[in-house]
Formats: C-alpha cells, structure tokens, sequence
C-alpha cells in the first residue's frame, strides 16, 4: 500500500467513526445543552477526546481542502456545545445563591 493509500485509509476511518459514533453523540450533547442541562462526566470526557483526536487530524486536513469546510463545521459544532454548557453552568451557578457578581 502507497502512502497515499495509508492516508485514504486512516482518513476513512476517521470520519467513519465520527459519522457512525462521535457526531450523532455530539448532537446528543448539543440537545441537551440546549434545553439547559449540565455535561456528565462521560460527557466531558467525550468533548475531550474530540479535541485532541481534533489537534491530531489537523495535518491530514490541511492538506485535503476538500475536508477543511467540514472540519470547520465539527469545530463550530463542538465550540457551540461547549460554549453553551458554560453557560448553563455559570447559570446554575447563580441560581444556587452565587451573589458574587456584581
């Protein structure tokens, strides 16, 4: 096998792991974000794993533009779901008598 077909290969299983697995989990998590509920644990540790599976990819992406827009997309995704459970967070954090702000 070429080098071109390795990196075929590993790029095929990337992104059928993330069709198959990773991104209907993240959706999961995006919808219950949504209606304002708190990451678990397991969550976390999800959203952590696709970081750095993220950061590890990144060389094989820039060099395949025809995968950049959907890195980009699972980026803004991921960015949305961790922005917004922050959020429910911090709310919860206030709602449990947190009178530290201003």
């Amino acid at each position: 096998m070429n080098d071109v077909s390795k990196d075929d290969a590993v790029m095929l299983t990337i992104l059928t792991r993330f069709e198959k697995f990773n991104l209907p989990h993240a959706l999961e998590i995006k919808e219950k974000v949504d209606a304002g509920g708190a990451l678990s644990e397991h969550e976390l540790k999800h959203l952590e794993n696709i970081f750095l599976d993220s950061r590890e990819i990144r060389a094989m992406i820039d060099q395949r533009p025809d995968l950049q827009n959907l890195y980009a997309q699972v980026v803004h995704l991921y960015h949305e779901i961790t922005t917004k459970a922050v959020e429910n967070t911090q709310g919860s954090d206030s709602s449990n008598g947190d009178t530290n702000k201003s």
